[in-house]
């Protein structure tokens, strides 16, 4: 539950200061603005657009004014989704398609070792952005899914798989409390508070924490708001990993139980799972751990996660 922000990935703009200084006839990569994820980029000559400006060029920026400008832009950065590609020529048509769903003040850079990993399995992914503090869980619901479901059936897909993360979880449970979906495969959701999350109780109420998790964060407790509690059992296929380390000891101060830093493992788990795992890794960073990745593939390969 940290701000989009601090997301940011400053590896991109690493490559922006060597490919424009150092190899001025390679192209830089791209940042979009929402609703644009899928669309070609605009290239012209070798600038990189980038927060609606220009700011690497055929001779190059000079390392420190380009940081100091990423710093500037990194709070902006939950506006802008990082180009990310299906990998795929627009005529070809996919039998599975799997869906990406990031968590809370994240974005779907969060997602990326797990979408090129899937990529690389010949699945079509596509790894939604939303804007996860600006709305309530149900209408971030129909907004994060029916992006997804409508590349995926553009793309002629009879099998759509969701991979999610913390909030991502409950958005595809909401969604599938008040409509089917025709071709739902399987269901991986890593580290999500099916139960709510203690922290909401314990932190809910200090200053700044409806500026840091939006209206979906007040939802996501375990008391009488709680979306999740009030959804049902799963009626789908779906496996949990679940993360027992925690980075943030002062959120999980909330547990006396093995949690993640923000979701105790317990309170991950879902009536009419079908699988559930725990590895040692943490909330912010499950997704990236090169065996959870492995697990996903497993769950969606398999229905089952190998030990």
């Amino acid at each position: 539950m940290i701000p989009a922000a601090y997301d940011f990935q400053f590896r991109w703009l690493a490559a922006i200061y060597v490919s424009s200084r150092f190899l001025p006839l390679l192209p830089s990569p791209a940042c979009q603005p929402d609703n644009r994820q899928y669309e070609r980029p605009i290239k012209i000559a070798n600038w990189t657009v980038f927060d609606n400006s220009f700011v690497a060029g055929r001779h190059g920026l000079e390392f420190i004014p380009l940081m100091i400008r990423g710093i500037i832009a990194a709070p902006f950065s939950a506006l802008f989704r990082p180009l990310d590609p299906h990998g795929a020529e627009d005529d070809v048509v996919y039998d599975e398609c799997v869906v990406l769903l990031h968590g809370l003040a994240r974005t779907s850079a969060s997602m990326h070792s797990i979408a090129n990993n899937l990529r690389t399995k010949g699945y079509l992914v596509v790894n939604v952005d939303y804007p996860s503090r600006r709305h309530a869980i149900e209408e971030l619901a129909d907004m994060a899914v029916n992006e997804g479901l409508r590349i995926c059936r553009a793309r002629g897909a009879r099998k759509i798989h969701f991979v999610t993360h913390s909030l991502g979880g409950i958005l595809i449970r909401q969604y599938l409390a008040g409509q089917d979906i025709e071709e739902l495969g399987r269901v991986v959701m890593l580290a999500p508070p099916n139960q709510g999350s203690k922290v909401v109780d314990r932190f809910s109420a200090y200053p700044g924490f409806g500026w840091l998790n939006g209206p979906a964060g007040y939802q996501l407790g375990t008391g009488k708001n709680s979306i999740p509690l009030r959804l049902g059992p799963a009626d789908f296929e779906v496996g949990i990993i679940a993360g027992d380390r925690t980075i943030n000891y002062i959120l999980s101060t909330a547990f006396d139980e093995p949690n993640d830093g923000k979701v105790s493992v317990e309170d991950t788990k879902l009536d009419g799972m079908k699988d559930f795992l725990v590895v040692h890794r943490t909330h912010p960073f499950i997704m990236q751990a090169s065996e959870v990745i492995e697990q996903v593939y497993n769950f969606l390969k398999n229905g089952s996660f190998k030990m």
